[in-house]
């Protein structure tokens, strides 16, 4: 696959109040998006994730998801929402070596007919208690118009380090 990626939009975190991916269009029909080694700058907040419309957030009450929790210390649950402002991507810390990482296949973006959807796979590394937490799952924003990238953003503070990127799958 390594072949078929093309880097579209790199960014990095350094005490960001959030980060925008853009440069989704028609050029391809699946796109990829990558984090890794995000760390929070607050203790167990959330880490958020948009859609954005012509380079600003959607914050609209149009976000779906469902994950199949996959945490070391229990045993497997399930995460749905429905009509949310945001996706929520899990609980990160500040610890020592508590990070968050994930990769999102992002499909029908470019195409103002249909609804946006993705397809999310993350894990986090948390330090208290000792464990390592992942999701699987999907998400659905559900209005009919082109969307050009993502925003990420986390539900208090800021992200005190990360590297996010887009890609195009070529055809």
């Amino acid at each position: 696959m390594a072949g078929s990626l093309v880097l579209i939009d790199s960014e990095t975190a350094s005490d960001s109040a959030s980060i925008s991916l853009t440069g989704i269009d028609s050029t391809y029909d699946v796109y990829m998006a990558t984090w890794v080694d995000v760390v929070s700058a607050n203790d167990n907040v959330g880490m958020y994730v948009r859609i954005t419309k012509s380079g600003s957030p959607d914050i609209t009450s149009n976000y779906d998801l469902a994950f199949k929790n996959l945490r070391v210390e229990t045993s497997f649950s399930n995460t749905g929402n429905t009509n949310e402002s945001y996706l929520n991507f899990g609980n990160m810390g500040t610890g020592t070596s508590e990070t968050q990482q994930g990769t999102m296949y992002l499909y029908n973006f470019a195409n103002a007919s249909e609804y946006s959807y993705m397809t999310v796979d993350r894990s986090n590394l948390m330090a208290d208690p000792n464990y390592l937490y992942g999701q699987v799952g999907g998400a659905c924003h559900t209005v009919a118009s082109a969307s050009d990238g993502l925003q990420f953003y986390i539900s208090s503070g800021n992200i005190t380090s990360g590297e996010f990127k887009l890609y195009g799958l070529k055809k």
